[in-house]
């Protein structure tokens, strides 16, 4: 139990009507979870309004109502507390809840459209490679220590943020690294956490379905890095043009990482092969076991921030060459037969052209690569034809298929894909909506030495239709049609 008056500080209130001495049992902000002396926090979300639930709350218990609204109907017995904005509210109570467990530890923050997750996963591997005890958070998963967790969203909402924090702490964690989306950023879920560094990935094409323009969706991003206290500090990719942007008006200490321009840390490619990357990072040569251009990019803010949390740093490079590619990000096998099949995470137009090139620069160009992509219903609607003009330009054959169309209507995603297909490469795409019907083909066009790339799902092993999640994993579909084959 807590004492409601406590878990208010910093909490910007309007005004109280009731007592907050009162003891409470725990937050909520799902009214159907709320049970006898709880706290509900009425949160405006894009499809419903916590503040329609507030008599829901009461009647299951509630003892205490935080509102940006007061509703008309007062109860005797409950204490309401009128905040500026609940969302933000959330975020301080939860973290005064569990006594502030993100000022004891070391929180670093990862945010950019692409290579957030390979970030966060690979500093967590290469901490805990260094004897640390680490915690993730990530789109992937969560994770404290040794103990992993299923994760929903790429930033948790605030309580389940703190609540795992704490479960950290709990476990002797000492170090934690973080995705941070702009859409957590946005609706405050970041809000009160105490990092002591952030690292900015890059910026492209990306959520606009959710940001009405590219300026906000920068400007979102940017937010993070203005939040930054001095102690803390702030390792932006100057590559990017907007890694610069994302230092303006920070207080953090300033660093950046490059592979074209000078730098605090920077890097050349020696080798790009499929197998990994030789890099030479501030004149010293590295071998590691990821690929691409854009890795390249990952592994250079993974050595930056372990050199700037204490790691030294001939010590982060013999660790980094021991680094894992994490799951659904260019994982790749070679079937008895001799077909090469790529999955990856790929959903942005950046980010398949990245994967695209990357595989094009490798190849020897004497096989064919085949790509299946699709792109997700529900979502930016903009993208769908660059991601199909990407394809089918940087590719041998182009398999349009369904990723998750959520509640839209597959044929109508495909059709607005399909417009962004030049008219030279109509030969070389094919258009299957079925996505494990269209890995099939693939496999079927596919002869030796043949390169597959299956984008846009990675390491998601469901496909939403209709509101319905089916089991669906890309790359366990690809290599058992590929046994399949090589029967």
């Amino acid at each position: 139990m807590k004492i409601l008056k406590d878990i208010l500080y910093k909490v910007a209130i309007e005004s109280v009507k009731g007592s907050t001495d009162i003891a409470i049992s725990k937050i909520e902000f799902d009214s159907r979870k709320v049970e006898a002396n709880d706290v509900f926090v009425a949160i405006r979300g894009s499809l419903s309004d916590g503040h329609d639930y507030i008599e829901k709350a009461i009647q299951l218990g509630a003892k205490a109502i935080i509102c940006d609204t007061l509703p008309e109907d007062i109860a005797s017995e409950v204490t309401y507390i009128q905040v500026k904005d609940t969302n933000t509210a959330l975020a301080f109570i939860a973290a005064n809840y569990f006594e502030d467990p993100s000022a004891k530890l070391k929180l670093v923050g990862v945010t950019g459209t692409n290579g957030k997750t390979t970030i966060a996963s690979l500093l967590f591997q290469l901490f805990q490679k260094a004897g640390f005890k680490v915690g993730l958070l990530s789109t992937v998963k969560i994770v404290v220590d040794q103990t992993e967790f299923p994760a929903t969203h790429t930033t948790p909402d605030s309580l389940t943020i703190n609540h795992y924090l704490n479960e950290m702490i709990e476990a002797g964690v000492t170090h934690c690294f973080m995705e941070v989306s702009s859409h957590g950023i946005h609706q405050k879920r970041t809000e009160a956490l105490h990092f002591v560094g952030g690292i900015f990935t890059n910026l492209s094409h990306d959520h606009l379905d959710y940001h009405p323009t590219f300026a906000e969706y920068r400007d979102v991003k940017k937010s993070f890095f203005d939040s930054l206290p001095k102690s803390a500090f702030v390792l932006s990719n100057i590559d990017d043009k907007n890694g610069s942007v994302m230092l303006q008006n920070t207080v953090a200490k300033k660093l950046t990482y490059a592979l074209k321009s000078y730098a605090d840390y920077r890097a050349q490619i020696l080798e790009s092969q499929l197998s990994g990357l030789l890099l030479k990072i501030n004149d010293n040569e590295v071998w590691v076991k990821l690929i691409g251009t854009f890795n390249a990019y990952n592994v250079l803010a993974i050595y930056g921030t372990a050199v700037e949390l204490g790691i030294d740093s001939l010590e982060a490079l013999r660790l980094l060459s021991d680094l894992e590619s994490v799951s659904g990000r260019f994982q790749y096998i070679v079937s008895d037969g001799g077909i090469t099949a790529v999955v990856d995470y790929a959903h942005t137009p950046d980010a398949l052209e990245n994967v695209l090139k990357t595989i094009n620069d490798i190849r020897t160009k004497n096989e064919q690569l085949i790509t299946v992509v699709g792109c997700g219903g529900n979502r930016d609607k903009t993208k769908r034809p660059i991601m199909a003009k990407i394809a089918s330009d940087l590719s041998d054959k182009a398999v349009l298929t369904s990723d998750n169309p959520r509640n839209e209507d597959p044929e109508v995603i495909l059709d607005e894909m399909e417009q962004g297909v030049e008219p030279q490469n109509y030969k070389k795409m094919l258009r299957i909506t079925d996505r494990k019907q269209a890995i099939k083909t693939a496999c079927q066009l596919a002869e030796v030495k043949d390169i597959i790339l299956i984008a846009g799902k990675g390491h998601e092993t469901y496909q939403e239709i209709n509101g319905v999640r089916h089991h669906f994993d890309d790359m366990e579909t690809i290599k058992e049609i590929l046994e399949q084959l090589n029967k």
